[in-house]
């Protein structure tokens, strides 16, 4: 219950700042806000981030042409890159949509990405009924592009980025014998940096009934026990 009123909290202080500055049309836009847009922050975002900070809802941008667009949220912290994030329903925006409108949206994509912007897109559907594997999908690409969510003055040492990079090769699962393999670095070590990562909140460890490390995961906080994560992460990897 608190971890929900935490986030309703935050979803409304940064719903309210957004009204407060933007162009009319945003204004109207964010007053439209539906469904798919808060659940994408409150089953994804917010679990595995832990906070909304830095996250603009209705992101104006201006494409190449000079026009102007909107983006569902941009995150943009003070990081060396930008991220845009979508979540689009499978209705009658996307069953009935014309050729030309078919045309602009992957144009529009084209230009972003042109324009130096990260992006990832979510299915309103995987939203609600797979979380965990959009949590996984979000906490990969923070940690592809160097810019996972970390507790304010914690600093990242260059062997904690590489591992956090090598997760995204492993799908949000790595050992230490095969974080040292792949780093060229002595399994004590990687352990080392690998616990440190826990310590900072960005992974958790998977136990065996022994209660030894076997090996260790990306971190999503909103997760009733490790029994049920562990199981749908199985799904996940068998329907993949």
């Amino acid at each position: 219950m608190m971890v929900a009123q935490e986030f309703e909290q935050a979803y409304t202080r940064m719903m309210e700042q957004a009204m407060e500055s933007g162009s009319e049309e945003r204004k109207r836009r964010l007053s439209e806000y539906g469904e798919a847009e808060k659940a994408l922050l409150q089953q994804v975002w917010w679990p595995a981030v832990g906070s909304l900070d830095y996250l603009h809802p209705q992101y104006e941008l201006v494409d190449l042409k000079g026009g102007t667009r909107f983006a569902d949220f941009a995150y943009c912290p003070p990081l060396s890159y930008q991220l845009l994030l979508e979540v689009d329903g499978f209705g009658p925006h996307w069953r009935d949509i014309s050729r030309w409108k078919f045309a602009d949206d992957l144009c529009r994509q084209n230009h972003l990405l042109i324009e130096g912007w990260k992006l990832l897109r979510f299915a309103y559907d995987e939203v609600m009924e797979k979380p965990r594997r959009s949590q996984q999908t979000l906490l990969m690409g923070l940690a592809k592009w160097g810019g996972i969510a970390r507790p304010a003055g914690e600093e990242l040492s260059v062997y904690e980025r590489a591992l956090l990079h090598l997760m995204q090769e492993c799908w949000g699962e790595l050992t230490p014998v095969a974080a040292a393999k792949k780093m060229g670095i002595s399994r004590g070590s990687a352990a080392k940096h690998l616990r440190s990562l826990v310590s900072k909140g960005l992974l958790v460890t998977k136990v065996s009934g022994t209660g030894r490390i076997m090996r260790y995961k990306l971190s999503t906080s909103n997760l009733s026990s490790k029994e049920v994560g562990n199981e749908r992460m199985k799904r996940t990897r068998r329907s993949t």
